[in-house]
């Protein structure tokens, strides 16, 4: 259960307009099985989306929740080295997540993963379906322009071990997390996200990236900057990790990640992202690609059509 995928840092939405839906189009490395699950879902969303802001392809959560009633769906490909892992050298990770806004600003979640680990010759590969994380979000206080307080937000999650831990799909435990988020803006156009969370039981593996040499007691972060360059071009850069109780360092995640999303039409985003990482638990690089859609908001034609 790492950021991305099933955590509180998964939930990967710059402040967007109240809701909005991520998908993310299959890299070119991806292997088939997810190419062939990923085409006619990206082909059927560009044929009747419109712009929008959303969060990918960035780990660290914002507060911002998706408007009651609404739906959020989003879908990221994931395609990293990995380090220090022998016989396991590469990863991909197609995550598909769906958010419902509720009333009271708070909004369900849930997603799944569906991976594939490459192994050195001689040694079988993995794939199939990831564990499968539920989630609770809960933007308890918005940020005003006449305030210095940043807007705040808290989220709960279970990861449900339906992944395959034989092969190293899943973890086979349940992990429980819980995650504090902040947003401040510096300016009309830039804007900081901090995240800082703490996993009760369980272990924050997705696949084989993550920590899995603990069995709950992590503690977890991330930083991001995002800036506006344009009003369909947003880039940014953050920095997120998770460090055990144990003091064990050498299992720890560290990793920076710079990228952007750029706005197709309201309702759409297209998602991008370079990462690297220090730390067994951590990429050694990936790539990602993505992209957000929001329901019904992206069936409706933009004003002045």
């Amino acid at each position: 259960m790492w950021f991305r995928e099933t955590s509180p840092m998964a939930n990967r939405r710059w402040r967007p307009e109240p809701s909005v839906t991520t998908a993310v189009i299959s890299y070119k490395l991806t292997p088939l099985p997810i190419l062939v699950r990923s085409v006619p879902l990206l082909l059927s969303l560009l044929s009747i989306a419109r712009p929008l802001s959303a969060q990918l392809p960035f780990y660290t959560d914002d507060p911002a929740v998706t408007e009651r009633g609404k739906f959020h769906f989003e879908f990221f490909n994931e395609y990293d080295v990995l380090q220090l892992q022998y016989p396991n050298l590469r990863q991909n990770t197609a995550n598909y997540k769906l958010n419902y806004g509720l009333p009271l600003n708070l909004e369900l979640d849930v997603d799944t993963p569906y991976l594939a680990i490459s192994r050195a010759v001689g040694t079988p590969g993995s794939t199939g379906g990831g564990d499968t994380n539920l989630g609770l979000k809960w933007e308890f206080h918005k940020e005003s322009r006449n305030s210095r307080v940043p807007a705040f937000g808290a989220s709960m999650y279970i990861e449900f071990p339906t992944g395959d831990s034989r092969q190293q799909l899943g973890s086979g435990l349940i992990d429980y997390w819980l995650n504090f988020v902040a947003q401040k803006s510096l300016s009309d156009k830039t804007r900081i996200n901090i995240n800082l969370g703490y996993l009760f039981a369980g272990n924050t593996s997705t696949g084989v990236v993550g920590i899995e040499g603990a069995r709950g007691h992590v503690n977890t972060g991330g930083l991001s900057i995002l800036h506006d360059f344009t009003p369909r071009l947003t880039l940014g850069a953050e920095a997120y990790g998770g460090y055990p109780d144990n003091g064990n360092l050498g299992r720890s995640q560290f990793q920076i990640l710079a990228g952007g999303q750029y706005q197709i039409r309201s309702g759409l985003s297209f998602d991008f992202g370079l990462l690297g990482g220090k730390y067994v638990a951590s990429p050694r690089f990936g790539a990602q690609i993505g992209f957000s859609v929001d329901f019904p908001d992206v069936l409706r034609k933009p004003k002045g059509d």
